[in-house]
This record gives structure tokens, sequence and C-alpha cells, in this order.
């Protein structure tokens, strides 16, 4: 049995005020509107909800008890839109929140000490890009990266810019390369580098700089996380490409601008569209857009 809401709304209509004419003025539709309403619930049921009496058309006896039901179901439906609409407002409602390990630890700090009454349930998912817009159907909010001459994100997301970011080159405090306030591809193309595993954004960049050094680089270690990567370049393990803004600094290392190799990346937020209905989703975009700008505006450039 298919019925649908506005055909068990017609059928009570016509019930309650006696005719189809009627009906129609009391919905402002057209007489035969109503009656193909009518029409396509009757294809459902398998007896005979209206008759004729006269010119008139009114209900049977079937067609009284449904419309009688008609109402206990509006009344449903009216509790169940009450329901989601409440839902919707809550401004206290968890929000749930994925982010990659850089992103996470430059942001959740700025969510957790925030203004917002929204309730976090935080996260982290370290995958590689064409990963990051599945992770939308688990979580309200996905923290996400990729480069400038990455893929674009899909159409089934939604996008949030939140940072443009330079990526430069880590290297030891006492390391020669530190003495130069920027760095070319041929001066870091013999070094040791300590890089992302295959398939995550960075990699591409660093294909890049061999690819204009005309050298292949020497990946000696291949390593996510960038806290560790920096406690290596610290210990003379290689040399590393790092987020000028989101990475946290270590004081054994110094970053320096790479010239001659476009090297940023966009962090973004993603989700699905319907997310952004619920009032505490959009308070969280709104603070997550505020820490973005504390991020640019407080960290040093190298």
């Amino acid at each position: 049995m298919e019925m649908d809401e506005r055909q068990l709304r017609v059928l009570r209509e016509v019930g309650e005020l006696g005719s189809v004419t009627a009906a129609a003025e009391a919905l402002l539709v057209t007489p035969s509107a109503i009656s193909q309403q009518l029409r396509l619930l009757q294809r459902s049921i398998p007896v005979p909800l209206t008759e004729r009496d006269g010119r008139r058309v009114v209900l049977t006896a079937a067609g009284r008890a449904l419309a009688g039901a008609a109402a206990d179901v509006e009344s449903a439906l009216a509790r169940a839109r009450h329901t989601v609409d409440e839902f919707v407002e809550q401004p206290d409602s968890v929000v749930s929140i994925a982010a990659f390990h850089s992103a996470a630890a430059a942001f959740y700090p700025h969510l957790l000490r925030g203004d917002g009454v929204a309730r976090l349930a935080l996260h982290d998912e370290d995958v590689p890009q064409d990963e990051f817009p599945l992770l939308t159907r688990e979580y309200d909010l996905v923290l996400a990266h990729r480069l400038d001459h990455g893929a674009a994100w899909p159409d089934t997301v939604a996008v949030t810019s939140l940072l443009h970011e330079p990526l430069d080159v880590a290297v030891p405090a006492d390391h020669p390369l530190a003495a130069k306030r920027q760095l070319t591809p041929r001066d870091v193309a013999g070094e040791p580098w300590i890089t992302v595993h295959d398939g995550f954004p960075l990699m591409a960049t660093i294909e890049a700089i061999g690819a204009a050094a005309n050298q292949r680089l020497d990946l000696v270690h291949r390593i996510n996380e960038f806290a560790v990567v920096a406690e290596v370049v610290a210990a003379g393990g290689g040399i590393a490409l790092m987020p000028r803004w989101t990475a946290r600094h270590h004081p054994a290392v110094v970053l320096r601008p790479l010239r001659g190799v476009h090297a940023r990346r966009h962090i973004d937020v993603l989700h699905r569209p319907e997310r952004t209905a619920r009032k505490a989703v959009r308070s969280v975009l709104t603070n997550l857009h505020h820490a973005a700008t504390h991020i640019r505006r407080t960290d040093p450039e190298p």
C-alpha cells in the first residue's frame, strides 16, 4: 500500500467539507487537482474510498475510516517535524569533526577554548586525499588538505576554505642550509629526505622538487606525523617539507621558504550540504574560521 501525506490530506478535507469543490477552495487548488489526488490514492486501496451522492463526491465507509486515520498521520508527522526542528535549532547538540593530524593539532585547541556551545566529538583521520570526501558520511565536518595543483574536491561535498598554507623546507638549526633565507630545488636535492607515504598530498611537491633539480631525491624516511618529522630533522635524520602555520615549531629546527616550486596546500572543511541545516554545525564552522584567522596571524614567517 503506497500513499502520501498530500493524498491523505485531500481525502480528509473532502470528508470534512463534504465536496471536492469545497476541499479545492480550502486547499487553494483546482477541483481537478483534488480529483487527481483521490484517483492516485484509490490505486493503493483495494476498496472504494468515494462514491457519488447526486452531483457530489462523498466518502464511503472505508473512506471515512481512512480519513480518520489520516488525522492521526498528520498529527504524527507534525510531531516528527517539531522534533526535527528542535534538533536542527539546538545550539548545543553534538558536532562530530575529523581532521588530519597537523590540522587537528592546530585547530582543535582553538575550538575547545572557544566560546561555542556545541558539544564536540573530535577524531583524527590521516588518509590519502581521495578518501577525505568519503569521511563526510561518518562525520559532520572533515578538515582535509590538498595541494594547489591537486585534484579539486568532488561536487558531492560542500567545501569551506580555511587556509592556503605555505610548505617550507625544515632543516636542523645548525645545518649549512639554515644560513640561507630562501632555498631552491638545487639547494635541497642532494640532501636525505623525510617525507610522507605514497598517496598523501605532499608527495606531489616532493616529486616537483626532484623534477626542478633534475635529480631523483633520496627518500630515506617515510613519516606522516609532522611532530615526529620535526624530531627526526632535529636529530639530523634529513630534511623535510613542513607546513608553515599548522605544524608545531621545534626549537632545533628552522623553516626556509622554497623558491622555484609552487609549494602550498589548501586546508578546507568538507561536509555534506545538508549538515549545515543544523545550527550547531554552522556555529562550529564559524569558530573554525576564527581559528584559521588566529593561526594565520600569530604564527611567524620563517
